[in-house]
């Protein structure tokens, strides 16, 4: 048997970890110094904006939809398998057309669409009005409207991708981190924690911000660095829903995720790094956010706030994100890594990749 070790448990390490299980010749180690989808993973929105966006060709797009085919078969597998309910919202994403839009675009990009096989709806303002009673049209152009796009929640995706890979025969180590890497050559034979080391076949750097420390003594100049974002948790028991339609609405970059209990979430803002590399929360920028969403969603002026939350999201330098690709002069070191704010939606893709990388 080939073993293969994952080092990383958020969204992208942990469906690799479970796409991997499903073959037999496979002795599989995944290992986290941290419990499973706690760093990035548990900070993001879970927003799945595949169809919606602007990437129609090339590898953005095959990530995008290849991802976008595996979630609507990947959750009931895991719900079955694990007996765990995944919230996993199936109506699609309405993104807002402001003044500064080009309404010809969302009809540009609807044909492209109808034409790969995808229904992609342009609304007129009266439309949107009528379909997302909350929504303040004045000034507004109208909508796009992506019913094939998803939103899912990702600290309950990560747990359950992590017990249906145990469940499937999976090694989980979480709380050991890993040290170093045992090369020879052109191969790691040996994964290094701080009490024991683990041979290997394979290594899968699923790493997010901790792949650079990482790859370094490995002679590897790849650098991935992080953004943070701010959300926010919000309470809104009389937010008004027609029809029992209840999408993701997202304007301006900012996303209105409507969630079980009476909540929202609202998010998310982009803070990079100063000259210093350091990166603090700005308390402003969350404000504005808060505020350039309640122009367009007045009632979220009286939305209690709930809760607030950061986390960092890992950007490569000098590379597209994500990096899939084997390490620059090793033969089985895998890179998985480098998401920026993609990684929810890219990981079923990511998975499909690194097995064929792999050669499964």
């Amino acid at each position: 048997m080939s073993k293969v070790i994952i080092i990383g448990s958020g969204i992208v390490g942990s469906t690799i970890a479970y796409e991997l299980s499903q073959y037999s010749h496979l002795d599989i180690t995944l290992i986290d110094e941290k419990n499973p989808g706690t760093g990035a993973t548990g900070a993001a929105l879970g927003i799945l904006m595949g169809i919606i966006s602007h990437k129609t060709k090339g590898r953005a797009w095959r990530l995008r939809e290849g991802s976008l085919k595996r979630y609507d078969t990947l959750i009931p597998e895991l719900e079955a398998l694990t007996g765990l309910q995944i919230p996993y919202n199936k109506q699609g994403i309405v993104k807002l057309l402001f003044p500064d839009d080009d309404l010809s675009k969302g009809q540009n990009l609807a044909q492209v669409r109808s034409n790969q096989g995808y229904n992609l709806f342009v609304w007129s303002v009266d439309e949107l009005k009528n379909r997302c009673p909350e929504i303040n049209v004045n000034g507004l152009l109208g909508a796009v409207y992506s019913p094939f796009d998803r939103q899912i929640n990702p600290t309950f995706l990560t747990k359950a991708l992590v017990k249906g890979a145990s469940l499937k025969g999976v090694n989980c180590i979480f709380g050991e981190k890993v040290v170093s890497l045992a090369t020879e050559g052109k191969n790691c034979y040996e994964v290094k924690l701080e009490t024991r080391s683990i041979k290997a076949d394979w290594v899968i750097l699923a790493t997010g911000l901790g792949t650079s420390p990482l790859i370094q003594s490995l002679g590897s100049n790849i650098s991935v660095k992080p953004v943070l974002g701010q959300a926010l948790l919000l309470k809104h028991p009389t937010w008004q829903i027609k029809d029992n339609f209840s999408p993701v609405i997202t304007g301006n970059d900012i996303h209105i995720v409507p969630m079980a209990n009476d909540e929202l979430w609202l998010g998310a803002t982009v803070e990079f790094p100063d000259n210093q590399e350091q990166i603090l929360p700005d308390e402003e920028l969350l404000k504005n956010l808060q505020q350039s969403a309640i122009e367009f969603c007045p009632s979220l002026a009286t939305a209690p706030i709930m809760l607030s939350w950061t986390g960092k999201r890992p950007r490569p330098e000098g590379k597209s994100a994500p990096i899939i690709e084997k390490l620059e002069n090793y033969d089985n070191i895998i890179l998985a890594t480098g998401h920026y704010r993609n990684g929810i939606l890219l990981a079923p893709a990511t998975a499909s990749s690194v097995v064929e990388l792999i050669g499964c």
